[in-house]
């Protein structure tokens, strides 16, 4: 073993790190490889086994893990231990215990803290790192080069060794290793090295099959194996290569990345320069950070104390002056007792025996008498000795210091839910946090006007204890940007990402769904609020399809708004179910309504009879060219731009996506109506219409169809709590 005779004290130097189990803290001792390329100890890796099947046997025993002062488990791996053993895992150590067979061999790892399948040999099944066993020797010749290994075959006192057998795994001096290896015999053959306690086996055998040696090496599990591992075991379907392929091509390349961070030494250098640097920055960052937060804690102690000051001046002056008036009073009474002060006085008056100088004295004297009866039946003190109104009320001051904290970005940004939010007569922001539901306390929520001229907005801050809030009077036909961040005591999140909404091009105008004029019942259904309707065909269609022959029409139902318009700007949303066959929608003018409704056709009326002698073809021409009303038609998940001598002549430029929700702007003053995404408040088709009657919104439904009216936002919708 030549390497062995080798010393690399560079090599060796500063790799202790390298060389340290993550179970015991300390140099490996026989370390075995683990599934994860991982190092334990073997004792490690048998004192955690013990303690996970103790756990497992024992409920988690806290006296468990005592017997085994070498291993220090971290306090996550025993939680790891404490879970799968809940979860009814064991594991299987090659020896049974109380008749109990395992179902797992799971291993928490120290290294990589993940739970570890060993498999059904558990702890045997694990090869040996021979090589970190020889670079850990090294490493302790070159940590103790004054300590001598010792013979093992001297007589007390023992030798130092000179050599030592990897054959026989002893040391020996000169004198007896010629003694138990003599020339001409087999021992003399036998494989020398220097001084060393670190004694491997010359051919490495298979753990599955402990008289086999491993000869293939598995590209899959990335461990050795043997021939019947490959034959017949767990690696029967693995790809599997020569042991020396697999030595030759590991060994290149990791000697190609060993050259490669040896090329890049001067980068690693400097950033272990620029760590230095850092690790400098940090100290001084922190003294300064102490110092900013002492001058601040000493600001709010400066204030208190200030506060204290008043607090207590006011105290004294109210003590003061309530003392000043209960001593007056005491004196008062105190001239109401006998030859005392008023009364005393008043004795002395009744000894006048003058009726003129009497009287001249006695009037006024019997004025303050009558004064001093009357205080001692109301008897009321002069002052309050209760100084109720000069209690300090801290406890909001108290919750406000106690969630003062540091401005930190660990706080989760929230996101505003585009989806949920909306514009229509209010507007509705609600967000949420990808993370944690309840990561903020509280949340501000920022927006602004969107206008061109001015540079920088005004943002207007409202204060929301839930995650969505509805704000009021924003202006027709506008653009606004939202934002929100959260609070979490004096934390406070980066702020999320701006949404930009558009406001309606007109203040919305609200109705339901007339169940009166012109209402089908037999073809039209209306919920029970009158907010949407849907078109069913019905008995009547079926019955009258008896009589249906080609080029006839089929049903056309018309229903109306409750509420009319009769000046101003108006706007209206919907939306149409993705299945409808055939929607119109526009307005109507009351002078038209009549016409309307008598217009529509039926598959029962005597048209669609084959005799009936009408001219089909005339009223179809009517139909088409002369509707009584403004109306755009909608179907099949699109929107059809209706024909005028200006539009495009081509059928498919005239078609467009239809929107998710739908608006309708009537300007009853310019005589105009827009067909409107409401989505993004865009006008997708405009035309003229006469208003000079009252106005009423219109809807006409064919075949499967569905409209439902845009639901006004309310308070209710999102606001579950309390604002600020």
């Amino acid at each position: 073993m030549e390497g062995d005779r080798l010393e690399s004290p560079v090599t060796i130097k500063g790799i202790e790190r390298e060389l340290i189990c993550p179970a015991c803290k300390e140099l490996f001792t026989h370390p075995l490889i683990l599934p994860c390329q991982h190092n334990v100890c073997h004792k490690c890796v048998k004192e955690i086994l013990f303690a996970f099947e103790d756990t497992f046997a024992d409920g988690g025993s806290e006296s468990s893990n005592q017997s085994s002062p070498r291993i220090k488990i971290s306090s996550s791996s025993m939680d790891r231990i404490d879970r799968i053993s809940r979860s009814g895992f064991g594991v299987y150590t090659g020896r049974k215990r109380n008749s109990l067979t395992p179902r797992s061999s799971l291993f928490p790892c120290p290294g990589c803290q993940r739970d570890i399948d060993l498999g059904e040999r558990g702890i045997n099944g694990l090869f040996r790192n021979f090589t970190l066993e020889t670079i850990v020797e090294r490493y302790r010749q070159a940590a103790r080069a004054a300590i001598a290994i010792m013979c093992d075959f001297c007589k007390p006192p023992p030798q130092e060794s000179t050599k030592s057998c990897m054959d026989c795994s002893a040391s020996y001096c000169n004198e007896c290793f010629k003694i138990h290896h003599p020339w001409g015999t087999v021992k003399a053959q036998h494989e020398y090295v220097g001084p060393t306690t670190n004694f491997r086996p010359k051919i490495l055998m298979c753990p599955e099959h402990e008289m086999e040696r491993v000869n293939m090496y598995c590209e899959l599990c990335r461990r050795p194996v043997c021939h019947l591992c490959k034959l017949g075991g767990c690696h029967a379907n693995h790809r599997v290569t020569t042991m020396s392929t697999a030595y030759k091509t590991l060994k290149e390349k990791l000697s190609k990345d060993i050259e490669y961070l040896i090329s890049k030494e001067s980068q690693v250098k400097a950033h272990i320069t620029q760590l230095d640097l850092l690790l400098k920055e940090t100290e001084c960052n922190s003294e300064r950070a102490k110092e900013e937060a002492s001058q601040s804690f000493e600001k709010l102690s400066h204030v208190l104390e200030e506060k204290k000051s008043a607090a207590l001046k006011a105290i004294e002056a109210s003590k003061n002056l309530r003392l000043e008036k209960l001593q007056t009073q005491a004196e008062e009474y105190q001239g109401l007792l006998e030859n005392n002060g008023l009364v005393g006085y008043a004795q002395e008056v009744l000894k006048e025996t003058d009726p003129s100088f009497f009287v001249q004295t006695a009037k006024q004297l019997h004025v303050r008498i009558q004064k001093a009866t009357e205080s001692l039946k109301n008897f009321r003190p002069a002052a309050e000795t209760t100084f109720e109104d000069f209690v300090v009320d801290i406890a909001k001051q108290e919750d406000i210091l106690g969630d003062l904290a540091f401005h930190s970005n660990g706080l989760e940004t929230p996101e505003i839910n585009e989806e949920q939010s909306r514009v229509y007569n209010k507007a509705l922001i609600s967000w949420e946090c990808p993370g944690k539901t309840d990561s903020a306390d509280t949340y501000v929520l920022e927006y602004h006007k969107l206008n061109r001229e001015e540079e920088s907005a005004t943002w207007q801050e409202i204060k929301v204890c839930s995650k969505s809030k509805v704000i009021s009077d924003l202006d027709d036909n506008s653009s606004y940007a939202f934002r929100v961040r959260g609070y979490k005591g004096s934390i406070c999140s980066p702020w999320s990402q701006e949404v930009i909404l558009h406001t309606p091009p007109a203040p919305v105008f609200s109705f339901l769904f007339d169940d009166k004029c012109g209402y089908n019942s037999e073809h039209l259904l209306l919920n029970p609020g009158r907010t949407s309707v849907e078109s069913r065909a019905g008995f009547p269609l079926l019955l009258g399809s008896e009589h249906m022959q080609v080029g006839c029409y089929t049903t056309l139902d018309y229903i109306i708004g409750d509420t009319g318009i009769a000046k101003g700007k108006h706007f209206w949303a919907f939306h149409v179910e993705a299945y409808s066959y055939l929607v119109k929608v526009g307005v109507v003018s009351s002078s038209k309504i009549q016409k309307l409704f008598h217009n529509t056709h039926d598959v029962t009326s005597p048209r669609y009879e084959q005799d009936s002698g009408h001219d089909s073809g005339s009223e179809d021409a009517f139909f088409d060219s002369s509707q009584p009303v403004t109306l755009v038609t909608l179907g099949m998940k699109k929107f059809f731009i209706p024909m005028t001598p200006a539009s495009p002549k081509d059928p498919a430029s005239r078609i467009l996506p239809l929107p998710s929700c739908l608006g309708i702007c009537l300007d009853c003053d310019k005589g105009k109506v827009g067909f409107y995404d409401a989505g993004r408040m865009k006008c997708l088709y405009e035309s003229k219409v006469d208003c000079s009657g009252m106005m009423y919104p219109a809807f006409a439904l064919m075949g499967g169809a569905a409209v439902h009216l845009e639901k006004a936002v309310r308070a209710r919708y999102g606001e579950y709590h309390d604002d600020f």
